[in-house]
């Protein structure tokens, strides 16, 4: 039989479990100094000694790590990123995404698109947002995961968009304040905003410390309402969480908090009307909004609808940012 290239990827859940299992035990961490034995990592990481030999060697088949010699390992480039502190840290994003709550969930996938109705209530009991909001551990893993991921796609945002512009730049959802400090950096004259639920900003005071002074953290609940008196409204990786009931929910309260000369900034990967192998990341992310929130990845047309029924104008996008193909979505208050 020839090999399929599908029987490949419907094992993938493979070397996405070893991957998971490396960042879960620490493995990284623990060749943070240079090679190390199996047994010796076992005995840093609390794990058994030839189970673990046995995972190591899974890892260097997927570049992770190098085996030096017999039972000697070593962290490849792309191995460090599995480490806490590394600077490009996916750490987070592993035990989020590899994770027991969406591993159940995409687990539970024939369910939805049989029914339309999210996996995650069914394997966990409630939303996401509950889970996150109620168990601290999960949250932390959370708002981690969503840092290291604003932390790749936050330069090229701030290349493609002059935030200069702004006196005040307001980041609403903006979990610890990953991106607004990006920006904070990037424009000395410009000053922040933060809103998010009270999970979320957690970790802010210490992500915002070095814009003390320029930099408002305030907790709430953008269902409800949003501060106004921004020059800037920002919606990173926020609206695809939700259904376009909720999305417009959202967007109506940030236009009641905008003054007529305000903008609002969706950032945000926008799907195309026909999808490719080479858009497979949006489409996955799509899914996965499917399975965990009951939101959607929207195309440019139906951006443009949302934005249009919630009082919006002026829409206009950049193209693909890279690395990870976000947008720019321009709009201001309607007339």
């Amino acid at each position: 039989m020839s090999r399929s290239p599908l029987l490949d990827l419907a094992f993938g859940y493979m070397p996405a479990q070893i991957i998971h299992v490396a960042a879960e035990t620490g493995v990284a961490d623990a060749l943070a100094g240079g090679p190390r034995t199996s047994g010796e990592l076992a005995r840093a990481t609390g794990a058994h000694a030839p189970s673990l030999h046995r995972l190591l060697r899974g890892l260097a088949t997927l570049g992770a790590v190098e085996q030096k010699e017999g039972d000697l390992f070593a962290l490849t480039a792309e191995g460090q990123r599995l480490r806490a502190d590394a600077p490009d840290s996916i750490r987070s994003l592993v035990l989020l995404f590899c994770g027991p709550d969406v591993w159940r969930s995409w687990g539970d996938m024939a369910e939805t698109v049989r029914t339309g109705e999210a996996a995650w209530p069914r394997v966990t009991g409630g939303t996401s947002f509950e889970h996150f909001e109620s168990d601290p551990a999960s949250s932390e893993v959370f708002n981690a995961a969503m840092a290291e991921h604003t932390r790749a796609v936050a330069p090229g945002i701030i290349e493609a968009h002059d935030f200069s512009r702004y006196g005040t730049v307001a980041d609403l959802g903006g979990g610890d304040g990953t991106l607004l400090a990006a920006i904070l950096r990037a424009h000395r004259e410009v000053r922040g905003l933060l809103f998010d639920l009270p999970a979320g900003l957690a970790a802010a005071p210490g992500t915002l410390e070095d814009a003390a002074g320029r930099a408002e953290i305030v907790a709430g609940d953008f269902f409800e309402s949003v501060p106004g008196g921004a020059d800037a409204y920002v919606l990173k990786s926020v609206l695809h969480d939700w259904d376009d009931e909720k999305a417009a929910a959202i967007l109506r309260n940030v236009r009641a908090a905008m003054g007529p000369d305000a903008r609002l900034l969706i950032l945000e990967q926008v799907m195309p009307e026909t999808v490719a192998p080479d858009t497979a990341g949006i489409v996955r992310n799509d899914l996965n909004m499917l399975v965990a929130t009951g939101g959607r990845e929207r195309t440019e047309a139906e951006f443009r609808a949302l934005l249009d029924a919630a009082g919006f104008a002026g829409v206009s996008l950049t193209g693909p940012l890279p690395p990870s193909a976000y947008r720019v979505i321009e709009a201001e208050p309607a007339g």
